[in-house]
């Protein structure tokens, strides 16, 4: 009987690129900022590596389809090397992919990276609609990536029978909490302050959704080495090990379009990977056992609704953990503990990676003081791609030995 993933695998090593508009570098530079860093972590060479797994999302692009982007980038020793692609998930799938390879007992140390590199391409936000793509999503009403989304807003607010001004305030925070929390973090896209005032005076997107409100895209990598704790022990020499607890993906069944029993208000995908990784990791109750979160903000109000999705808030109850500074970095679960998609930014072959990258770092104390989380048991993340009535969740729950 299969009993999931936790604790089979131990990352050794992780890497990230700074993420921004990094016109100096073409992606295979970023594959190389991340990789370096990532392989001098694990404390291995690289003939060690066994197996690859490489996320990217618009190959189009990018770096082009298959694997031989990153052998022939990295000079892998002739291993194999398979392109994972899955919306915004896409460096969590790349993930999974290495971890269970791991677990299977197929290989011992396999590497796991994503990539993406967007702002060469002169759009403005992600080019054309690659990220979404059919004909009829293409040709409907809204179709853009904010109008979608803000709509979560307005049926929020008629579910719960709450004010547009209420949701407009506690997202402002969601904003605002971010963009404080990427000020610190020296790889970072966006590294100011904003404040709530300035959050609610920006200009409109798509309502209630102003500048600030929606994430942009930006150019970046990052990477995982994994293997089994056994091997791990022996190569870090007892310093410490972070293992994978859980690993979930739940993708839209297309309940959601075509039928009238979806609220509109939340992410039934978010909910079914949660309710899965929990389980998986052995977590009884995620609200005490989560110490931190990086999620899917692409959108602040993407946000606000996660944190009930992923059973963390109760329903109806993230209006008050967030205005209460529940999920700000001193809280009791921070989320967007690096700054999130909003200001940390969004590659989006290398989201997913960054995401847990993030968790790593805090789970091994390698943060400065000032932006340490202050409870170390579980990091989880979050990802979705696609759009909120057809869509694939991403969850993946990392913790210490």
């Amino acid at each position: 009987m299969a009993d999931g993933i936790k604790d089979k695998v131990a990352i050794l090593g992780m890497g990230c690129s700074k993420f921004g508009e990094r016109w100096d570098c073409s992606a295979e530079e970023l594959i190389l900022e991340s990789f370096t860093e990532c392989i001098e972590d694990a404390g291995i060479e690289k003939k060690d590596i066994q197996a690859a797994y490489f996320g990217t999302h618009i190959d189009e692009i990018n770096v082009g389809k298959g694997g031989n982007p990153l052998g022939e980038t990295l000079h892998l020793p002739y291993i194999p090397v398979t392109r994972t692609e899955n919306y915004c998930a896409t460096a969590t799938e790349a993930l999974r992919a290495a971890c269970y390879a791991v677990a299977a007992g197929a290989y011992d140390i396999v590497l796991a990276l994503g990539v993406e590199k967007l702002k060469d391409t002169g759009y403005g936000g992600l080019p054309g609609g690659a990220s979404f793509g059919t004909e009829m999503f293409l040709r409907g009403s809204n179709a853009t990536a904010p109008g979608l989304f803000a709509q979560l807003a307005t049926a929020y607010a008629a579910k719960y029978d709450m004010s547009m001004d209420k949701i407009k305030e506690a997202i402002a925070h969601v904003s605002e909490k971010s963009h404080a929390n990427g000020a610190l973090n020296p790889k970072a896209h966006l590294r100011r302050a904003v404040s709530a005032d300035q959050i609610k005076a920006a200009p409109m997107i798509a309502y209630p959704l102003g500048l600030f409100d929606c994430c942009g895209v930006s150019d970046g990598s990052a990477a995982a080495i994994v293997t089994t704790p056994e091997i791990a022990r022996k190569v870090k020499q007892n310093q410490g090990l972070v293992t994978v607890k859980a690993l979930q993906i739940a993708v839209s069944s297309g309940e959601e379009e075509a039928y009238t029993n979806w609220d509109g208000a939340h992410f039934v995908t978010t909910r079914r990977a949660a309710t899965k990784a929990y389980e998986e990791a052995g977590i009884k109750n995620p609200r005490e056992e989560i110490s931190m979160m990086d999620v899917h903000d692409c959108f602040s109000i993407t946000e606000f609704v996660t944190m009930e999705d992923l059973h963390i808030s109760p329903k109806g109850g993230a209006y008050e953990d967030v205005m209460n500074g529940f999920f700000d970095l001193d809280g009791h679960v921070p989320c967007q503990i690096d700054g999130g998609l909003k200001c940390f930014g969004h590659p989006i072959g290398a989201s997913g990676l960054r995401m847990v990258y993030a968790m790593y770092e805090q789970l091994l104390e390698r943060v400065p003081a000032e932006r340490r989380v202050k409870r170390l048991k579980y990091g989880l993340t979050h990802n979705l791609g696609g759009t909120p009535a057809r869509n694939v969740a991403a969850i993946a729950i990392v913790g210490r030995e």
